[in-house]
């Protein structure tokens, strides 16, 4: 069952439970798809790997939602993008954890002969369709950041 057949499925159940926040978010989820296929001009539909895109945008304006609910203080708002974000995660592929994260773009330094901050993006490029779905992307450019710094400061010391 491929991913669009299952958030199909999901509906379907979450309808007949009377699940009211699933059932929102995946006719939700649903219209972005169906929007995204028209945009694409995808007849037979949309793959799995697009559909994740389609979800990662979802998830971040969840995200940047809760942010702004969260500095105006409206609490009821913050707890419905919550539940709507928990929604959203269950279709997307196992997140890293940071120290497999680290890893990666330790690597990915090493590919790219990377030594400064200002070659952030040259790592970036490399890295993002690695991680694409498996990581947030402000955690990957963080961890990069640190990395490349803790090379920076490696290199003063040694001078």
């Amino acid at each position: 069952m491929n991913l669009k057949e299952k958030i199909s499925s999901d509906l379907k159940n979450a309808l007949r439970e009377k699940k009211t926040v699933d059932l929102s978010v995946l006719r939700m989820l649903q219209s972005a798809i169906r929007n995204k296929e028209i945009e694409k001009k995808k007849r037979d539909g949309l793959d799995d790997e697009e559909i994740i895109e389609v979800i990662t945008s979802e998830i971040k304006k969840r995200k940047e939602a809760i942010e702004e609910y969260t500095k105006g203080q409206r609490q009821d708002l913050v707890d419905k993008e919550k539940s709507e974000f928990e929604v959203l995660m269950r279709y997307m592929p196992k997140q890293m954890e940071e120290m497999e994260i680290r890893e990666e773009v330790k690597k990915a330094i090493q590919e790219v002969g990377a030594k400064t901050q200002g070659e952030l993006g040259k790592v970036m490029k490399i890295l993002m369709p690695r991680m694409k779905g498996k990581a947030d992307g402000a955690l990957v450019n963080k961890v990069v950041r640190e990395e490349l710094q803790k090379l920076e400061e490696l290199q003063i010391r040694e001078k």
